[in-house]
């Protein structure tokens, strides 16, 4: 079996996903290849990835890198199952651009990774590189599976799944982590054990529909008092989800940070008050960045422990997807799959996040039925915007890159129509090569 991981560079992530697969029996003697256009970070991770084959996996595993476009499609040939972990322009330049730029024109962000201008703008760099994979993937490895965890998820899941005849799947890690952090947060730890719950919306706006403990007692009563006693109560770093519980009655998955900029209520320069109130930490993804490349030579150094790295695996769910598929051993997971009435109430042609199982056959969504409808009107707000993101980049129309940015949410609630076409351009132009087909 082979596994290809597109974006190898990402070292603490292909350490976590491959280093799951070398502790499963299953996928352990795999041959893991290993794919980037950086030198220096994809050595690195092969050397780290390396220590952990030979100290948790006996060396069973065979390991090899491929550097630079010249190299991608012998990277793919014959994997049954592509990573892809790719981030398009890095940090510099293109994730400050995604902030300096809407910053000029009033416009604050907080990851710009997922939604918003940022996101939209990710989304149209991104896409005509993933493209190129699944034409590659065609030729090369038809059958494989693309499991994406490069953002904007929805965004570049749903081109994958509309426009390509790749089987994609969306993997995020906020599904798994959703009802534990909450009710640990909570004070709730004792449910934890035996709950059932029910997740399903879009990426990092899935809504936590339902959950009970071990004996089917319905949990959200006692959430939803606990939530508001602590939004009153104290500052916190979840205060955005617990505002939803108040006002739209659930919880979701992805954190609060993220959330702020996926709706026009908590970024608003009216009313500057509301970023203190609701603990909002405007330009985090930047700072996340600096901080990580600041320490990434005492992280790696820490990693590598002088070839002493070890590695459990995760909850990362992709190397539990190969496993049922590999085995036929039954798992249930949360993907990002296209929609086709799964939810009812949500666009068709969404890429929505929902219960899937997986098995020996393959991956297989749930249908959920309808969710409430102020859940949907909440998720659609987003989808409208990834919809039209989508369109830009396959007919390469920039009109559709100005109508994303009205039907942003947030983007909508701060600027004017004149300055979102001012602001795209000028983002466009920055972005350079990445962005030559839309000028």
């Amino acid at each position: 079996m082979k596994i290809t991981f597109m974006g190898a560079g990402s070292t603490v992530f292909a350490k976590n996903v491959l280093g799951d697969c070398m502790c499963t029996p299953a996928l352990c003697e795999s041959e893991i290849a290993l794919y980037d256009i950086d030198k220096e970070r994809l050595e690195e991770s092969e050397i780290i990835l390396s220590a952990i084959n030979k100290n948790v996996n006996d060396g069973k595993a065979q390991i090899k890198s491929y550097l630079g476009v010249e190299s991608r499609k012998e990277a793919l040939k014959n994997a049954d199952f592509v990573v892809n972990a790719i981030q398009v322009g890095g940090y510099e330049p293109s994730t400050l651009i995604d902030f300096e730029i809407p910053r000029k024109y009033g416009l604050k962000q907080t990851i710009a990774d997922t939604m918003g201008i940022g996101g939209i703008m990710r989304a149209l760099r991104t896409i005509p590189v993933i493209e190129e994979f699944a034409r590659d993937m065609e030729e090369v490895c038809p059958n494989a599976y693309f499991l994406n965890y490069t953002n904007p998820m929805a965004m570049l899941t749903g081109f994958m799944q509309r426009y390509t005849k790749v089987k994609t799947i969306g993997l995020c890690h906020s599904v798994q982590v959703c009802s534990e952090h909450l009710l640990k947060d909570l004070e709730m730890e004792d449910k934890l054990q035996g709950r059932k719950e029910l997740i399903a919306g879009i990426n990092h706006m899935g809504w936590l529909l339902e959950i009970y403990d071990k004996d089917g007692n319905d949990l959200y009563p006692e959430i939803r008092k606990r939530a508001l006693t602590k939004n009153k109560s104290e500052k916190h770093n979840d205060m955005v989800r617990y505002e939803y519980i108040k006002h739209f009655g659930y919880y979701c998955t992805e954190s609060s940070e993220h959330n702020a900029e996926y709706n026009p209520y908590f970024i608003k320069s009216n009313y500057p008050e509301l970023i203190d109130k609701f603990n909002i930490p405007l330009d985090e993804y930047p700072r996340r960045c600096v901080d990580q490349i600041k320490r990434w030579k005492d992280e790696k150094e820490k990693i590598l422990n002088n070839g002493n790295v070890t590695h459990e695996r995760s909850l990362e769910y992709a190397s539990y997807i190969m496993e049922a598929i590999v085995t036929g051993k039954p798992y249930k997971i949360g993907g990002n799959v296209l929609n086709n009435n799964l939810i009812e109430n949500l666009s068709k042609d969404a890429c929505v996040e929902v219960p899937c199982l997986v098995d020996n056959m393959g991956i297989h969504p749930t249908y959920v039925g309808k969710l409430p409808t102020q859940l949907a009107a909440m998720n659609m707000t987003n989808i409208n915007a990834q919809l039209l993101t989508i369109e830009a980049a396959v007919t390469k129309d920039k009109n559709k890159i100005y109508q994303a940015a009205m039907l942003d949410p947030h983007t909508a609630a701060e600027l004017s129509i004149d300055d979102i076409i001012k602001m795209c351009d000028e983002m466009i132009e920055a972005h350079g090569e990445y962005m030559k087909c839309y000028k």
